[in-house]
C-alpha cells in the first residue's frame, strides 16, 4: 500500500499544463479586507455565512495572514490562537496533533478540502504516526470550529473540526488576467531551514488550472537547552536533517457559469534523519551501553479528488449541490538502527521498522434548498458521506550478534514481525440534515441539525497477527450513532448578535482498541479484544455575544462540554486461566471542560485621523478541565492564554508587534508533575511591497530571547524532579524572511 504522492500529483500537473486556455479570463477571487466577524465561513453550517450568523465559535486564518506571520508549519499556523494547541515532541518525531479546547489526538476532525486526514497512532518508543500532513503553502484558508460538531461531520468531531482549504486557480487570477506565475524563497533560523515554492495558474472562459510545488530543507528545531554531548542528560536537540516536498495541482472545467468540475491531485513527502545522541550511553533499564542510535522517519500522503458543483439545479430536492469522490493514501515508516554492548558484554545491532498505512475511498454529496413556510425562510442542507478505510500496522525487526554474525528476529518482548491489531477495514455511512430557519425580518435564526452515522469494523487475521496471538478471536463491530444539534442566532441590532447552541459529538471505537492483540507468556501478560466498546460521546453547551462595527469588533463566548465513555487502552482487568495478566480497552473515563474565550480588535484610525493605519488585535482563552472518573485535573487543558498585537498598515508596507502571554500552570493530575511557569513573549513582523510584483516579509520571534515552555511542547507526564526540563523549551530569538515574486 505504499503511496507515490509526488508522481501522482505531477501527473495531473502535466495534464493541467496541456489544457487549452480560451481568450476570456476568469474574475479574481481577491476581496477587500473584512472585519473579522464579517468573514464568510462554510465549515460551521456547510453553507456560506458570516461569523455573525453562525451558532458556533469559528476561527479563520486567511492566506494574507499566513504570509504576514511567515507560517511554515502547524505550530506557526496556530501560534496566536489561544485555546488551540499544536503538540510537539523532543528528540525525533516533531509535530504531533492539534488540540482544541484541551482535546486532541483523533478526537479532533481534521479535513483537507473535505477529505479527512488519516489517523494518528503510536506504540512504544520507536513508533509514532502523527497527523502532520499539510503544507501551509498550499492553503488559502483555514477554519476551526470549536466544540462538538458531529451533527455535520460525524466521528472524531468530539473536540471540534479543523478544515484546510487548498488554493484554486481563481485565487491567483485577477480581473483581466489569463495567467499567473509566482515564486517564493524563504529562510527560518529556528531550524536553519530554507523553503522554495513556485505556482503557475491559467484561466479561460471554461478551463483553468493550477500547479503549486514546494520544498523545505533544514535541520533540528532549536531550543534553549545548554547541555550537549551524549546520553540521557543531553538537553540540546538531537542533530537532524529534514526535507519536505509537496505538489498541489487542480484542473477546473466550467461548462457554464453556474457549474464546475474540479480534479485535484495533491501529494506530500517528508523525511527526517536523526542522530539520537540522547539515547547513547548506559541504559538504566537494561544495563546495555548504546554506542550508536540512528532514526530514519518517512511520511507520505497522496490524494486524488474529483468533484462537481452546480449553483442552479432547479429541482424540487435542491437549488444547488456539490459532490466529490476521493481516494487518499497515507503511510508512515520509521526505522531505527541501534548498536550496543549488552550488560553481558555482547556487541549487537538492533534494527526496528514501524509501518502505519491507511487507504481511504469516499463519496460526499451535499444538497441545498431554500423555501418558505408561513413567516419563516428555510435554508435546508442535507447530504450523505460514505467512506471505506483499510488500515495496516506492522512492527518488524532483527537482532544481529556482531561477535558471531548470528541473526534472529527475536527481540524480547517481541518475536518479529508483529501487528498490534489485525488488518482492519472500516466502513462508514452517514446521512445528515440541517435547517436554518430565519424568522420575520431575519433577526432570529434557528439551526436544528441531525446526523446518523453507521460504523462497521471488519478485522482480518493474517499470518503475522495469528502467529503473535495464537488462538485469539477478534471481533467485528457495528454501531449506529445519532448526533443532534440546535443553534440559535439573534441579530438584535445590525452589527450585534447573540448566539447559543447545544451539540453532541462522538468518536467511534477505534480498530486498535476493539481488537488490540499481543501475548507475551515470558513476561506474563496478554491483551484481548473488546467487542462491547461503546462510542465516546460529548455534550456541549455554548453561548456568546458578537459585535462587528466599522471601528470595533469583538466576540465573547462561554462553553461547557461533558465527555462520557472515554476509552482507556490496555486496562488491567485480572488474570486468565493460564495465570497471565489480562489487559483490555474499556469505556471507563468521564471528563468535563469549560471555559471562556474572547476575541477583539480596534481600528484606531476610526477613532482619530491621527491614528490612521494603526490597529489593535487581541484574544484570550481561559479553560478548566477535570477527569471526573479519577477526580483530578486534565493535564491537556492549557492555562489562561492571551495574545495582543498592535499593527500599522500603509499602502506599500506594514509592521506588527505581537505579544503572547501565558499564565503559569496551577493544576496537574499528580503532585510531582512539573507546572510550567508563566511567560510573555514578543514577536515583530514587517512586510514591504517593493513593487507590484515583489513582496518581502520578515519576522523576529522571541525578541527578548526568553526561556519558556510553550503548551504542547512539554509532555504531560514530566516530573518536577526531571533534570532535562530544558529539552522542552521553545526556540530563543530567531528570524524568518520570505521573498515572493508574482507575475
Amino acid at each position: 500500500m505504499r503511496s507515490h504522492p509526488l508522481s501522482l500529483a505531477l501527473g495531473l500537473a502535466v495534464a493541467a499544463l496541456s489544457c487549452s486556455v480560451s481568450a476570456q479570463p476568469l474574475a479574481g477571487a481577491d476581496a477587500a479586507p473584512e472585519q473579522a466577524l464579517d468573514r464568510v465561513v462554510v465549515t460551521a453550517t456547510r453553507t456560506e455565512r458570516t461569523i455573525l450568523d453562525v451558532a458556533s465559535t469559528v476561527d479563520v486564518i486567511d492566506r494574507a495572514r499566513m504570509d504576514e506571520r511567515l507560517v511554515r508549519d502547524l505550530k506557526d499556523l496556530f501560534r496566536y490562537e489561544p485555546g488551540i494547541t499544536v503538540t510537539n515532541s523532543f528528540g525525533r518525531f516533531g509535530i504531533g496533533d492539534i488540540r482544541v479546547r484541551g482535546l486532541g489526538g483523533n478526537r479532533v476532525r481534521i479535513l483537507t478540502d473535505g477529505v479527512p486526514v488519516s489517523d494518528a497512532f503510536s506504540i512504544g518508543s520507536f513508533s509514532n504516526a502523527n497527523r502532520n500532513f499539510v503544507d501551509p503553502d498550499t492553503l488559502k484558508r483555514v477554519e476551526v470550529v470549536r466544540g462538538p460538531t458531529s451533527s455535520l461531520y460525524g466521528s472524531d468531531a468530539l473536540g471540534g473540526v479543523v478544515a484546510f482549504f487548498t488554493k484554486d486557480p481563481a485565487d491567483y487570477l485577477s480581473e483581466g488576467e489569463r495567467a499567473h506565475v509566482g515564486a517564493r524563497i524563504g529562510y527560518d533560523s529556528a531550524w536553519d531551514g530554507t523553503n522554495l515554492g513556485a505556482t503557475a495558474a491559467w484561466g479561460g472562459e471554461r478551463w483553468s488550472a493550477l500547479v503549486n510545488v514546494g520544498h523545505r530543507d533544514g535541520h533540528e528545531t532549536e531550543n534553549m537547552g545548554e547541555v550537549g554531548g551524549e546520553g540521557a542528560a543531553r538537553t540540546r536537540p538531537n542533530p537532524q536533517d529534514r526535507q519536505d516536498s509537496s505538489v498541489l495541482s487542480k484542473l477546473v472545467f466550467a461548462p457554464s457559469a453556474d457549474q464546475r468540475f474540479r480534479l485535484t491531485a495533491e501529494g506530500n513527502e517528508g523525511r527526517a534523519r536523526t542522530d539520537m545522541l540522547t539515547s547513547l550511553g548506559r541504559q538504566a533499564l537494561t544495563g546495555a551501553e548504546n554506542t550508536r542510535v540512528h532514526a530514519d522517519d518517512r511520511q507520505t500522503r497522496a490524494r486524488v479528488t474529483f468533484g462537481h458543483e452546480m449553483d442552479a439545479v432547479g429541482a424540487a430536492f435542491a437549488d444547488s449541490l456539490d459532490w466529490q469522490v476521493y481516494r487518499q493514501d497515507s503511510e508512515t515508516t520509521q526505522d531505527t538502527l541501534e548498536e550496543r554492548v549488552t550488560a553481558a558484554g555482547v556487541p549487537e545491532r538492533r534494527e526496528r521498522s514501524f509501518n502505519f498505512d491507511q487507504r481511504t475511498y469516499g463519496l460526499q454529496a451535499n444538497f441545498f434548498k431554500a423555501f418558505a413556510t408561513g413567516g419563516a425562510e428555510h435554508a435546508l442542507s442535507w447530504g450523505l458521506d460514505l467512506a471505506r478505510t483499510d488500515t495496516r500496522q506492522k512492527r518488524d525487526g532483527r537482532l544481529t550478534n556482531l561477535r558471531t554474525g548470528q541473526v534472529t528476529n527475536r527481540m524480547l518482548p517481541d518475536v518479529f514481525p508483529v501487528r498490534d491489531f489485525p488488518v482492519s477495514r472500516t466502513d462508514t455511512a452517514a446521512l445528515y440534515v440541517q435547517d436554518e430557519i430565519v424568522f420575520g425580518d431575519g433577526a432570529l435564526r434557528l439551526v436544528p441539525a441531525l446526523r446518523v452515522d453507521r460504523y462497521e469494523l471488519k478485522p482480518e487475521i493474517d499470518g503475522i497477527f495469528a502467529e503473535d496471538n495464537p488462538g485469539l478471536e477478534v471481533a467485528d463491530l457495528t454501531k449506529t450513532q445519532v448526533s443532534p444539534k440546535l443553534g440559535m442566532v439573534w441579530r438584535f441590532r445590525p452589527d450585534w448578535s447573540l448566539f447559543a447552541s447545544y451539540a453532541h459529538g462522538f468518536r467511534a471505537p477505534p480498530y486498535n482498541d476493539v481488537n488490540i492483540g499481543f501475548t507475551n507468556a515470558a513476561f506474563g501478560y496478554t491483551a484481548i479484544p473488546n467487542p462491547d466498546l461503546k462510542p465516546e460521546t460529548s455534550k456541549g453547551v455554548e453561548a456568546g455575544i458578537r459585535h462587528s462595527g466599522p471601528v470595533v469588533h469583538a466576540a465573547l463566548t462561554g462553553y461547557h462540554n461533558r465527555y462520557d465513555d472515554f476509552i482507556e487502552s490496555t486496562r488491567f482487568i485480572g488474570f486468565n486461566a493460564d495465570g497471565l495478566m489480562v489487559y483490555q480497552s474499556q469505556n471507563v473515563a468521564e471528563a468535563r471542560i469549560y471555559g471562556v474565550e474572547l476575541k477583539a480588535g480596534v481600528d484606531l484610525g476610526g477613532l482619530s485621523d491621527a491614528w490612521a493605519g494603526w490597529s489593535l488585535q487581541g484574544a484570550a482563552a481561559w479553560s478548566r478541565g477535570d477527569d471526573r472518573t479519577a477526580d483530578e485535573p486534565l493535564d491537556s487543558v492549557d492555562p489562561l492564554t492571551g495574545t495582543l498585537g498592535i499593527a500599522y498598515d500603509a499602502e506599500t508596507w506594514g509592521a506588527e508587534l505581537v505579544g503572547r502571554f501565558v499564565e503559569g500552570k496551577r493544576r496537574a493530575s499528580a503532585d510531582d508533575l512539573y507546572l510550567s511557569p508563566g511567560y510573555g513573549v514578543l514577536d515583530l513582523y514587517a512586510r514591504w511591497q517593493v513593487t507590484p510584483q515583489l513582496r518581502v516579509n520578515a519576522g523576529i520571534r522571541n525578541l527578548t530571547d526568553r526561556t519558556y515552555w510553550a503548551a504542547g511542547d512539554l509532555p504531560l507526564t514530566v516530573a518536577t524532579t526531571s533534570g532535562t526540563l530544558d529539552r522542552y523549551t521553545s526556540p530563543g530569538r530567531n528570524v524568518a524572511v520570505s521573498l515572493a515574486v508574482d507575475f
